[in-house]
């Protein structure tokens, strides 16, 4: 497998909703900043994850939104329970991590935001670091990802199309989906721990 070298592995992670809780803080101020600010209730789909999705807001009133709450969520957020004991028993282990976020996008401040929170936790771990990702599918093919860690169905799908593993972690109301043989959807890190030392085990056999 082209995206391996030996038994260590390439892993490519999320950063929102997958080592920071970010997805909940903004479910959170979205609702509050719905119903005390806006005054309404224009919840439109629960289950979509981007908060984008899940209210009737108008551009401007989005753009209000993360004028105020970002950096706020951003430095706030806790992170995923297990996320910097599994991370950094999988550096230990001798994979390479690979940081691979949309964050940035609306907010270059952010990226540095989350270098300091890193650094503070003592997670200041990993070998790459990609902001601003669009495509995030084309990056793990540039890196030569084995397995893509995200908390969207829809970047899970784009990274399996191109026959890399990837971990749907689903810890939010969203869609069911169906496993295949690249895409496996997980609820936990003690369950992706187990699922990468499986998967490196039978490469190994």
């Amino acid at each position: 497998n082209k995206y391996k070298v030996g038994k260590f592995m390439k892993i490519g992670i999320d950063l929102d909703g997958v080592i920071f809780d970010t997805e909940k803080t903004f479910r959170v101020y979205s609702e509050l900043y719905d119903m005390l600010e806006l005054k309404q209730n224009s919840k439109e789909n629960n289950y979509e994850l981007k908060l984008q999705d899940r209210f009737n807001w108008s551009e401007e009133q989005i753009n209000d939104f993360f004028n105020k709450y970002c950096r706020k969520i951003m430095k706030e957020t806790s992170f995923m329970p297990g996320a910097k004991e599994v991370l950094k028993m999988l550096k230990k282990d001798g994979h390479s991590l690979i940081i691979i976020t949309a964050r940035g996008g609306f907010d270059k401040e952010v990226i540095n935001i989350t270098h300091d929170r890193l650094k503070k936790a003592n997670m200041d771990i990993f070998d790459k670091y990609f902001f601003e990702a669009k495509d995030k599918a084309k990056i793990c093919q540039d890196e030569g990802v084995f397995v893509m860690i995200d908390d969207s169905l829809n970047i899970c799908k784009s990274v399996s199309n191109e026959k890399i593993h990837s971990i749907y972690l689903k810890d939010a109301p969203s869609s069911e989906t169906k496993d295949s043989l690249y895409l496996k959807t997980l609820y936990n890190w003690g369950e992706i721990y187990r699922y990468l030392n499986e998967n490196k085990k039978a490469s190994d056999n």
